[in-house]
């Protein structure tokens, strides 16, 4: 039998044991960042060759996912690797909710210095203390509920991210029961472009500058459906006090890219709609960062890739903060869009685009 300081030494060594990552996964658990009043776990990777002052993307996974299973669909761990950022990954459980979806339908988790965005805002200063992290470019992401929460902390934290990235995503503070969260995902029920606005505004006192905004959305998504993606492009277009229409929209093989300039000519705000996608995050495997999985849909471009560059963490070729010199240099929208709400305005400008993409008749 086992002398009792035998047993209590053993249960030290046990605690001092960090939990392992899951099988095939490079990231590290995080342990020890704050109160947590939310309960969630928390997960990360460190290249091996971090620079000073490395940049930190905060990455939220979607329903019925984990944060190893979306890194390894998303490769946003290979591509941290490759290019000397640190990635976050908050991970939900199920004792908050039994899908693994992030609670942004609950007021008690999507309000600043409360429950699940708290505990998120803690791992970030977490990571930020540990790893030296810049904080002039610190920047999130997410998938459907992921993205709505990212949404969420892009709105009660304005003043910690330099950008984030929406995808099938759904407006802030749009529901507060499951429910209504049901009737947002169909497009029922979403604010007009006033009430959207002033929810934003509302959940912090922030006057400085305000993030920039990347939403994704799969023209045939029928789980979080398009008009989500309007409504958070409306939602974001009165603190960037860009046009109602887009700057610019151009083709990417059989996609959309919309952007809406500032009037410093910065892009504040980009939509990437992509052609005949369902539900998930769009992945291209040829790149050499993620795979296809369920909810990581392959349609030959990158996510990933392609907002890494955009906040200037990945290599890229193009140039994408300088606006056009000419006219010939952009593709303007010159019909003006029915009277409506937010969601039927810029419904009209996609259509618009695609129709003269030849993509749509």
């Amino acid at each position: 039998m086992r002398s009792l300081s035998d047993t209590l030494e053993r249960l030290a060594r046990l605690r001092s044991v960090k939990p392992a990552a899951p099988t095939g996964s490079i990231l590290n658990k995080l342990d020890h960042f704050g109160g947590n009043p939310g309960s969630l776990a928390a997960w990360q990777h460190v290249p091996k060759q971090l620079p000073a002052s490395p940049a930190l993307v905060v990455v939220l996974h979607g329903c019925t996912q984990n944060a190893a299973g979306y890194d390894a669909g998303s490769g946003w761990s290979a591509l941290a690797e490759d290019y000397g950022f640190v990635v976050l990954f908050p991970e939900q459980n199920r004792q908050n909710n039994a899908n693994l979806c992030f609670n942004w339908f609950n007021a008690a988790d999507i309000q600043r210095d409360q429950g699940e965005a708290m505990s998120i805002r803690q791992t970030i200063a977490s990571v930020v203390a540990e790893h030296g992290i810049d904080e002039r470019r610190i920047y999130i992401t997410g998938l459907s509920a992921g993205g709505a929460m990212a949404n969420a902390m892009l709105a009660c934290y304005p003043e910690v991210f330099a950008g984030g990235a929406i995808i099938a995503g759904l407006p802030y503070a749009t529901a507060t029961t499951v429910p209504e969260a049901f009737d947002r995902m169909r497009g029922q029920g979403l604010p007009g472009t006033g009430s959207l606005q002033a929810g934003l505004r509302a959940a912090s006192r922030h006057e400085g500058a305000w993030p920039t905004i990347s939403v994704w959305q799969g023209t045939s998504d029928n789980t979080v459906v398009p008009d989500n993606a309007s409504a958070i492009i409306a939602q974001w277009q009165g603190v960037h006090a860009v046009p109602e229409q887009p700057s610019q929209v151009e083709t990417m093989d059989r996609h959309l890219r919309s952007v809406w300039r500032d009037d410093r000519g910065i892009e504040a705000i980009e939509l990437y709609t992509i052609s005949g996608m369902g539900h998930g995050t769009p992945v291209d495997p040829s790149t050499g960062y993620g795979r296809a999985a369920p909810f990581m849909l392959d349609v030959g471009l990158s996510s990933t890739v392609q907002i890494a560059r955009s906040w200037g963490l990945a290599a890229s070729f193009e140039r994408r903060d300088r606006p056009p010199t000419s006219p010939s240099a952009e593709r303007t929208l010159t019909q003006q869009p029915p009277s409506g709400g937010a969601g039927n305005s810029i419904q009209s400008i996609i259509e618009n685009a695609l129709r003269s993409a030849g993509l749509m008749k």
